[in-house]
């Protein structure tokens, strides 16, 4: 018999303790083997029972949750799932949680908490379940990060030069493509295509998610909003809790938002978002498969390609979760398999290609 994902859970609500500690012990593949009202309780905890994943609450005494991970992921790297609250506040920390290596997140209802987290019985057990085979590293000192941040600015590419405003990227994430979307986005240079994005994320959190891109990268980078203009030079993040797609108005491609129902259990689907692009780009378009759970997206990445469209995928040593580009590639649906930290420097060289072909025809 498989061992049980062991569990321990930090947050200073006695309510919240009990009920994810209730919620983790129906479950017959896991169990928590213990709960800690702070960080510095959690630590004991964490050095005597050796969980394989922790659920950690964002705002607690003595140490916020923020602190703590990030000690916890430079001196002992392990799959965390946070619990975040639905306010501005809480999606900013929630986006600083993923920059410092959670696996993933939940968010506590506003109201109604006992009642709200039983039904989030399904989602709390499925992100633990996916953390508990998630790839964690260890957090780089503060020196070491901002070295490294400055050597990617100098790195980055230049302007691309008259390029096909026909021409767009796509790109679909899920489990840790938080920041393996911050990868690609930030060297792209400020003439790139457009680029459209689904990242599964609930509602309340695309706006920070979006605002924090636009603040390291050379592109615009915004939450996409119905009936808006399709631009180079621009990222577009589809709204959490919505689905988004592309259609066409004369010549210009224009975002669509709307209600529409889940598709593979997402809403947002990179697979909705991804047969649009095979329908109306074809081989004008760029496919980027990242890091997540599941298959979502690989059978419309398989149309895009079938359409003409050049796709790459992440590779597992570099994902998170092996989930969704494991899913493309079996699908046929990949062109180039690469680390992460290659795949802006592979778009550009094949968006310059494409300029060089342009340029010839002249």
């Amino acid at each position: 018999m498989a061992s049980k994902i062991r569990v321990i859970v930090v947050d200073d609500s006695a309510l919240v303790r009990s009920l994810l500690t209730e919620i983790i012990n129906r479950q017959p593949d896991m169990e928590c083997i213990g709960a800690a009202n702070d960080p510095l309780q959690a630590r004991e905890m964490i050095r005597s029972l050796n969980p394989d994943v922790i659920t950690l609450d964002v705002e607690m005494p003595r140490m916020d949750g923020i602190d703590f991970l990030g000690r916890l992921m430079r001196l002992r790297p392990m799959p965390v799932v946070m619990v975040s609250t639905l306010t501005e506040r809480g999606a900013e920390v929630t986006m600083r949680a993923l920059e410092l290596g959670a696996v993933d997140f939940v968010a506590k209802p506003r109201i109604g908490l006992a009642a709200g987290i039983q039904l989030l019985t399904t989602e709390i057990t499925d992100k633990i379940r996916v953390a508990s085979k998630a790839r964690v590293h260890r957090l780089a000192p503060a020196a070491a990060a901002q070295a490294g941040q400055v050597a990617a600015a100098a790195a980055r590419p230049g302007l691309l030069g008259r390029l096909s405003t026909e021409k767009i990227i796509a790109i679909g994430a899920s489990t840790g493509g938080t920041e393996a979307i911050r990868e690609v986005l930030t060297p792209m240079p400020a003439d790139s295509p457009a680029i459209v994005i689904t990242q599964h994320m609930p509602p309340g959190f695309t706006t920070s998610f979006a605002a924090r891109l636009n603040s390291l990268c050379q592109i615009t980078v915004k939450e996409a909003q119905d009936g808006e203009r399709i631009l180079p030079g621009h990222a577009y993040i589809a709204p959490g809790g919505r689905q988004f797609h592309i259609s066409r108005s004369g010549a210009n491609y224009v975002a669509v938002v709307d209600d529409g129902p889940p598709v593979n259990r997402h809403k947002p689907s990179v697979e909705v978002l991804f047969k649009s692009v095979a329908a109306l780009v074809g081989r004008n378009a760029l496919g980027v498969m990242l890091t997540g759970m599941g298959d979502d997206g690989a059978t419309a990445m398989r149309e895009m390609k079938d359409a003409g469209s050049y796709n790459f995928v992440q590779d597992e040593a570099s994902c998170v979760v092996f989930g969704m580009p494991r899913e493309a590639i079996a699908r046929g649906a990949a062109d180039e398999v690469l680390p992460v930290t290659q795949i802006a420097q592979a778009l550009v060289s094949r968006l310059r290609g494409s300029t060089d072909r342009l340029l010839n025809r002249i």
